[in-house]
């Protein structure tokens, strides 16, 4: 089952979860643990990320093909065009392809560790819409495609009118869906979903949500990505400091309330980043089923 039916207006919303491909051998089997725990939650899919310059791409698929197989659910891999010829990326696509796995998240990637822009391979793209493109090109109709949105903005983006353009661009070159990247102010999607209709584009766009687990680690991603934190949230955060608990608390308090106003205001689903745990995902699914059951998700 591919992207587009399920966003096909007859069911929904749905929820889905994404994963990262772990670097050692423990931490696999760990996730190994945590994946029946993440699959009886009920998403609708799941989708796998993709480690940079070979570092856990071959976990990607693996992880997206187990998911599939053994647990009879749909998954994605993600696919990016960091260090990746368009040869590479023609192997990995008929891998992904011969495996099963029908749905890809394509995204231009992050620089590698170490570098601050991003340089294209030999004979590779520079652009999340060339690698749509291509994968449109070498195989029409075997997936189903997202890319990614940014409500405040890519963090590489002049401003905002720039990264719309883009955006549209993607989108034009074969996109079935569009996953937001994290974000903590519902006023931010909102803004940006309506922006993005203005330009014509009529793709369903999910909200990506990644909950709070500390204070730590939100304030580290938000300044990789370049979302920002709302007062209020970042007020509770420091009453949080140095307690994981407590911040894990505030995050799924949060969350919740997050989810809540999104789904009440008709977005197609929700898509969590739930770093490879499953307890913290429990506690949110277990209190926003009556809102998905009452909107028939």
């Amino acid at each position: 089952m591919r992207f587009p039916e399920f966003y096909n207006g007859s069911t929904g919303p749905h929820i889905s979860f994404e994963v990262f491909p772990p670097k050692t051998d423990a931490a696999m089997e760990s996730l190994r643990r945590v994946l029946p725990e993440l699959i009886d939650l009920g998403p609708s899919y799941m989708t796998v990320t993709y480690g940079a310059l070979g570092s856990t791409r071959e976990r990607t698929l693996e992880i997206a093909a187990l998911i599939k197989r053994e647990y009879r659910m749909e998954s994605a891999c993600h696919l990016t065009c960091v260090g990746s010829s368009c040869a590479d990326l023609d192997r990995i696509l008929d891998d992904i392809r011969d495996s099963g796995v029908e749905n890809i998240v394509a995204l231009r990637g992050d620089p590698p560790r170490g570098e601050t822009t991003f340089v294209p391979p030999p004979d590779g793209y520079c652009h999340g819409n060339e690698l749509v493109a291509h994968i449109r090109r070498r195989h029409a109709s075997d997936f189903g495609l997202a890319v990614a949105g940014y409500p405040e903005k890519h963090i590489e983006s002049p401003d905002r009118e720039s990264d719309l353009r883009h955006f549209k661009n993607k989108v034009d070159a074969g996109t079935d869906i569009v996953i937001t990247q994290l974000f903590y102010d519902n006023a931010d999607f909102f803004s940006f979903v309506d922006a993005a209709r203005a330009l014509g584009v009529t793709k369903p766009i999910i909200p990506g949500l990644l909950p709070v687990l500390s204070a730590k680690q939100v304030r580290r991603i938000t300044s990789l990505c370049g979302s920002k934190i709302p007062p209020s949230l970042q007020a509770d955060l420091e009453a949080a400091e140095e307690d994981d608990g407590h911040a894990e608390e505030v995050g799924i308090r949060q969350c919740v309330a997050q989810a809540t106003e999104l789904l009440s205001r008709g977005v197609p689903g929700i898509h969590f980043y739930v770093l490879n745990k499953s307890s913290h995902m429990r506690r949110i699914m277990t209190q926003l089923r009556p809102v998905l059951a009452s909107l028939g998700g």
